[in-house]
């Protein structure tokens, strides 16, 4: 590890100009690249006070053993020298997307003499439309057979093309109509690329005018009395409109625009992206991030602009050559079909921190103006919320598959040990997390993980009781003595060379007889010193105790000076982070169950003679206080176990009525109540 100080530049050497800075290790590796307006305002901030660092910006500068730098003319010229420079290092303390999975697309080969329609994955290449992606390849054939009744390009292999030619014989879709066969010169190189430029003009959104086109020729042949013709161009069209009705329209009046979402945690991120065009999701994409540096909302959402359309040949390529007008203004028509994929609008979660620079920076891609925006309401901000559930599903199914794996399980497991000099593998990890209101309703969680997989059998609940509700430190205090108290007065009660799993059944397990390997306490030096001082009263000494901070990911040790840094790609943080996040969820809705179930019965707390047992005897006869205040004085003494003096107090609980004009209202009603029993 570097000094950072031993490589800082020397004062006045770097230039005020905008430009981009590259932090190389000692053997020459690219380990961050960044971009600043000003160069010197940027760099001189990682070595003027190094402590006030982020951690992970401390591991990267203690990583690196050199800064160089490049100027440049303009912001946007930083921004797309950026870009490339990650692209062309991959340093590995900036952010790294990753596809969630391999999506095909429908590409059109437009760099081919003859056109042709294939399914694709992976890199995109120069002189290829594409259009998705799909989330399964079937759905692109299916789209593609039903659009080649009408646009019937090519689509065999190069070796099927030469050989049909040299038997001078089409293949089967030549014969059904679903090819124009130029392989035996059916159609001209000319025509057939026309054809292929229809094809793509209707799947990037042009459909209203080929549908009219068919429609105006069917009414035409119909007039002519060709009638078989216009059986024909009416089932294209019908072709057509299945294949649209494929796709939902998400926006009016034919929006043209891309939707980002994310959803996010402390150690990674998910991105989802729809692609709507027309008004329709024309594909949907998705990623997953690990965190390698400490970003907001409003960066990551830069870093992937700079990913998803940097590395986009179609954004670079602008208009074809073969786009000249024919003189009736067609080819103009086409060639603004065939703009860049980079659309006018691009709807996303939060602003990057320099938006002007990144809109003009998409605009030059795009050759046309761009602009980001963050919707309030309507129906983009629907589609949004659609957008961001779907990230939050993917990220909770990347969670769940990189839990499921053994062997990253075990990695975590090691990890962890290396990192808090552990005699052993820390098998049965049990977190502890504290939730209050206010300092009301204080309740406690344990959950238990054991080899890296929740145990929820094992999860337990405290109310905290005796201990002022703001005061953490104390209730973690509490709860830790509560739970190992109870495991020694089981091991205790426990005859002598007797384990648990020799006591006989299942019933004759008992709660907290298994001491954890590992706690993790949801919070920082205090919190985890407070546990260290219960487990120190009760002699218990076999068990390890480490926090983890939610602010900075930060693990903390009994009576240690400094955090332990695990480094953010870790497994072994990925796992503390996920026992503590289940904690804290567990302590969150025990509480809130706490919360529920007091305000339901606050109205009736001073209700003379009404105890525990009857408030539960009208919650379960009436559901809640709302559907109690709407029943009548009969129906609350017709609940077993009350009075009418009873019922009475009750009523004018939740009525605030005075007692005589209750009970001059109410006496009729219970004689007859009365009456109408016997």
């Amino acid at each position: 590890m570097a000094d950072p100080a031993s490589y800082r530049p020397a004062p006045g050497s770097i230039p005020e100009s905008p430009g981009v800075y590259r932090f190389r290790d000692e053997r020459g590796r690219v380990v961050y690249v960044g971009k600043a307006k000003s160069l010197r305002s940027r760099l001189n901030s990682y070595f003027a006070d190094f402590a006030s660092l982020h951690p992970r910006t401390q591991s990267m500068l203690r990583a690196a053993a050199r800064v160089d730098w490049t100027v440049v003319t303009t912001e946007v010229e930083a921004l797309q020298l950026e870009y490339s420079w990650i692209k062309e290092f991959d340093p590995r303390f900036n952010v790294r997307y990753r596809d969630d999975k391999s999506y095909p697309y429908l590409a059109v080969l437009m760099d081919e003499e003859f056109p042709r329609v294939q399914v694709l994955r992976g890199a995109k290449r120069r002189g290829v439309r594409y259009f998705g992606p799909y989330s399964h390849a079937w759905a692109i054939r299916d789209t593609v057979d039903t659009l080649l009744r009408v646009f019937p390009v090519r689509t065999c292999s190069a070796g099927v093309f030469k050989r049909a030619g040299q038997i001078g014989r089409p293949c089967l879709l030549g014969y059904i109509d679903k090819c124009s066969a130029p392989c035996v010169g059916r159609i001209d190189a000319a025509a057939h690329r026309r054809l292929a430029e229809e094809f793509c003009d209707f799947m990037a959104g042009q459909t209203g005018r080929f549908i009219r086109r068919l429609e105006t020729q069917m009414r035409a042949a119909a007039a002519a009395e060709e009638f078989e013709r216009a059986a024909r161009l009416r089932d294209d069209i019908q072709a057509l409109q299945r294949a649209l009705e494929k796709q939902a329209v998400v926006l009016p009046d034919g929006t043209d625009c891309d939707v980002i979402a994310l959803a996010e945690d402390q150690l990674e991120a998910a991105v989802q992206i729809f692609y709507v065009r027309g008004g329709r999701v024309r594909g949907q994409r998705g990623w997953v991030l690990d965190k390698v540096e400490d970003v907001t909302s409003g960066e990551l959402v830069e870093h992937f602009l700079g990913q998803v359309y940097g590395d986009d040949p179609a954004a670079a390529d602008g208009p074809p050559a073969s786009a000249a007008t024919d003189g009736k203004g067609r080819g103009a028509e086409s060639a603004r079909a065939r703009l860049s994929a980079i659309p006018r609008e691009v709807v996303v979660p939060a602003l990057p921190p320099d938006v002007a620079t990144v809109e003009e920076w998409l605009g030059a891609k795009r050759g046309g103006r761009v602009s980001l925006r963050v919707p309030q309401r309507g129906d983009k901000k629907a589609l949004l919320d659609t957008v961001a559930r779907n990230a939050g599903e993917t990220l909770a199914l990347h969670k769940t598959r990189r839990a499921s794996d053994l062997t990253t399980r075990s990695q975590a497991l090691g990890e962890i040990q290396e990192a808090l000099s552990l005699d052993e593998a820390p098998l049965r990890i049990e977190s502890y997390d504290v939730s209050n209101l206010q300092g009301t309703h204080v309740v406690a969680s344990m959950v238990v993980f054991e080899d890296g997989l929740a145990r929820k059998s094992e999860y337990r609940r405290f109310a905290i009781r005796g201990v002022d509700g703001t005061d953490d430190v104390a209730a973690i205090h509490e709860v830790i003595s509560r739970r190992f108290r109870r495991y020694l007065d089981e091991q205790a009660a426990t005859p002598p060379g007797l384990d648990e799993l020799a006591a006989g059944t299942e019933g004759d397990r008992r709660k907290f007889s298994y001491p954890p390997n590992l706690l993790v306490i949801d919070g920082g030096p205090a919190q985890v010193a407070a546990a260290g001082r219960a487990l120190d009263e009760l002699r218990v000494v076999d068990v390890a105790v480490c926090g983890l901070a939610k602010r900075l990911e930060e693990v903390w040790l009994p009576g240690a000076d400094g955090p332990v840094i695990l480094p953010r790609s870790s497994e072994g943080l990925y796992l503390l982070q996920r026992v503590r996040d289940e904690a804290h969820r567990f302590a969150i809705t025990y509480h809130r169950s706490r919360r529920a179930a007091a305000l339901t019965t606050s109205e009736l707390d001073d209700v003379p003679g009404l105890g525990p047992a009857r408030k539960g005897a009208l919650l379960r006869r009436f559901g809640s206080v709302r559907k109690l205040k709407a029943a009548s004085l009969p129906e609350i003494a017709g609940v077993p176990g009350f009075g009418r003096q009873t019922a009475e107090a009750v009523y004018r609980a939740l009525h605030q009525e005075p007692d005589a004009s209750v009970q001059e209202s109410a006496e009729p009603d219970l004689t007859q109540a009365a009456g109408g029993g016997a």
